[in-house]
């Protein structure tokens, strides 16, 4: 495994293991048991996906040691404001069964979530949180956001996948020393990313499937990656990307694979805001 290092000297893990759409109490404790014993120890939650207290259970059976660990989770639209993140963030603490986060997220960049900001940035220099970051901040959103406020977000988890790759995104990125972390990195199954032939003929010559290609891809470009997977024999072939490395060659061709825009989410339609600004109310 190898580790990137944030802005604020804190290391995290290149690779982490995902929970989202794993609401089943148990399929989801059994996922994350399954995930550390096969070697994750980065576990990525949040409070919208209804599973902070199987994980938390997870945790306390797995065996590790909690320092071993970068735990994630992230604050909801419905509390994106200076009062309620503080609460959220209490709540969400207590159902991990935890006594500090490593990385705690804004979930989605709505609502007050400047005001939300303003908590994490004092529960962070409280030292209850080891580093605080943001999700799905777009290149103009994120630019106005690190002009403005006094910590600089340590991560920005963005959907990052050979058909959606954001390389402006990532220029921005590293002009802020913000870490790019990728969610949905298999594009959600599209474009029968598994069954590539791009992605295949570029595993066959090191013995790899197309997913380990697209993971390997994503953090030889400086991105974080973090796969889910209810099954263990797939966890570990996700985590088998640390024994070789693509080419020059191979990283080109993948990049004409860009299609420059999402088929998973649409941020720009209004509808689709609204709908998250009512979700879990």
């Amino acid at each position: 495994m190898e580790y990137k290092t944030l802005n604020n000297g804190v290391k995290m893990p290149m690779e982490g293991f995902g929970v989202f759409q794993v609401p089943d109490p148990a399929q989801c404790e059994q996922a994350v048991l399954d995930a550390i014993s096969t070697g994750y120890r980065l576990i990525d939650t949040a409070a919208a996906y209804a599973n902070e207290e199987a994980v938390g259970a997870a945790i306390r059976k797995s065996g590790a040691r909690r320092e071993d660990l970068f735990i994630t989770t992230k604050l909801w639209v419905s509390d994106a404001s200076y009062d309620k993140a503080k609460q959220a963030f209490e709540t969400s603490l207590k159902k991990l069964s935890l006594e500090y986060l490593d990385l705690y997220l804004i979930h989605q960049p709505m609502g007050d979530y400047y005001g939300a900001w303003r908590a994490l940035e004092e529960l962070y220099k409280e030292g209850r949180i080891r580093a605080i970051g943001v999700c799905n901040f777009y290149p103009h959103v994120l630019a106005d956001f690190c002009e403005t406020v006094e910590v600089i977000p340590a991560v920005n988890q963005v959907e990052l996948h050979p058909f959606f790759q954001q390389e402006n995104a990532l220029k921005l990125m590293r002009e802020y020393e913000v870490t790019p972390e990728a969610w949905g990195p298999f594009a959600e199954g599209k474009h029968g990313i598994f069954a590539n032939p791009v992605l295949t003929e570029i595993g066959a010559k090191y013995g790899k499937s197309a997913a380990q290609v697209v993971l390997r891809w994503n953090v030889q470009r400086g991105v974080v990656v973090i796969p889910k997977s209810v099954h263990r024999e797939r966890m570990e072939q996700n985590i088998d990307i640390w024994n070789f490395t693509l080419s020059d060659e191979d990283m080109a061709a993948i990049s004409k694979m860009d299609i420059g825009h999402s088929e998973i989410v649409d941020h720009f339609d209004p509808n689709f805001v609204r709908a998250l600004h009512g979700r879990f109310k």
